[in-house]
């Protein structure tokens, strides 16, 4: 038997199309390298089967499970790059005679070990159960030699032998406190939108530096870590710009390739932050190797979330280029670590703003001083002046503070 105390040994596989390029499979199998050395395992070897398509039972072929399973020990975990089903995880666990995982799978137990905050648990908990249902057949022999390690860890922790109807009642409830999570999410957009405060939002692939940039741009305490997915719940700060202006700087959970759609499911209440924002930095670590793939996975997320806002690409990490890049506006080189560029990009998402600002002057009577708040607290005040009936304002303002005031806006 394996040392509880020592890292669970982990084999990683994955099958090459005809369509595919050697480097594409090297890229995807050293980013499940690197989920699993994350995830806590020791990667200790990696497979390639060339294959025209997927085999339907075991999707590598019985006989390369079986040469798998010469290898592999009992008590060592073997993750397949690309989802399996349900019937492919069995068999491949009987052939090779270890517990098998996929890359879906072992995303949700990332997720599952960084989940802090009780809607975070209820969005895992809901992946994790919509990915094992289906898998429960019979005794759920294959998922039952994984016992309590990675991939059966977290918040949704279930024994497998629980009745379905069971779990599809817990789906349920999940899903309705789901519902409950996104009705408070709106509230707290139409609050943010009342104050008529333009909303920025930082996507980018994980492990880009989003909460890092947050920090240096707002000088919030938010927690930052060199890990996959260490923010999973939005993160909303204040970000000052200059002459007066601010907007709401979110920061929101990362992408990743072949991210798993119950994952973009369970965290819609979470990714409506993106959807609902005016303008999305996308944050691109300029420093690693497949900084392009990546920048493409995540617009394609974008895509599949309806996120069709403006975009500055915000390349980070410049610190660790040996050269310089070329980055032409709006789009911006920085570095959140050292503060490098970080005036550039503030200037560039205030000229953003200001491109919508026009000077209008507004009458609040002293009944409406909570109106004359609110514009002092979204535009920048040119002038004020009290009257015996209220006060005049001549303000800087964008479309947004216009449109909700245009009722004390004064015609010339």
């Amino acid at each position: 038997m394996r040392d509880p105390e020592l890292k669970q040994n982990a084999y990683l596989v994955a099958l090459q199309q005809s369509f595919q390029r050697d480097w594409e499979v090297e890229d995807n199998l050293a980013e499940l390298a690197e989920l699993a050395t994350d995830a806590g395992l020791n990667v200790v070897d990696t497979f390639v089967q060339k294959r025209s398509y997927p085999e339907p039972g075991t999707f590598i072929g019985k006989g390369k499970a079986l040469e798998l399973g010469e290898i592999v020990e009992a008590d060592d975990l073997v993750i397949f790059d690309d989802e399996l089903t349900p019937a492919q995880q069995g068999n491949l666990s009987d052939l090779i005679d270890a517990p098998v995982i996929d890359r879906t799978q072992l995303i949700l137990d990332i997720f599952a070990q960084r989940a802090q905050s009780n809607e975070g648990k209820i969005q895992v908990e809901l992946a994790q159960l919509n990915y094992l249902l289906p898998r429960l057949t019979g005794k759920g022999k294959a998922l039952s030699r994984l016992g309590g390690g990675i991939g059966t860890r977290g918040p949704g922790e279930t024994k497998l032998e629980t009745d379905r109807r069971r779990i599809r009642k817990r789906i349920s409830d999940l899903e309705a406190d789901l519902d409950k999570v996104r009705q408070t999410r709106g509230l707290q957009r139409e609050g943010r939108a009342s104050t008529a405060v333009p909303v920025v939002a930082l996507v980018g692939y994980t492990n880009a530096g989003k909460s890092t940039l947050l920090r240096a741009l707002t000088g919030s305490e938010v927690y930052v870590a060199d890990q996959l997915f260490a923010t999973l719940d939005p993160t909303i700060r204040r970000w000052e710009l200059k002459d007066g202006r601010w907007v709401y700087l979110s920061d929101t959970v990362g992408f990743i390739r072949k991210l798993p759609h119950t994952l973009v499911a369970a965290f819609q209440a979470t990714l409506e932050e993106v959807v609902y924002a005016d303008l999305l930095l996308h944050v691109i670590d300029a420093n690693h190797p497949q900084a392009l793939e990546q920048a493409e996975a995540v617009k394609d997320v974008l895509k599949e979330i309806g996120a069709t806002q403006p975009i500055i690409s915000v390349y980070n990490k410049i610190d660790l280029i040996p050269h310089s890049i070329e980055v032409r506006s709006p789009d911006q080189g920085v570095s959140a670590q050292t503060g490098q560029n970080l005036e550039q990009l503030t200037e560039a998402v205030y000229e953003f703003f200001a491109a919508s600002y026009t000077q209008r002057d507004y009458f609040f009577p002293f009944t409406n001083l909570g109106e004359a708040s609110q514009l002092r607290e979204a535009a920048h005040i040119l002038r004020e002046e009290f009257t015996p009936e209220g006060v005049v304002i001549r303000a800087e303002v964008d479309q947004k503070t216009a449109s909700l005031l245009r009722f004390f806006e004064k015609q010339n």
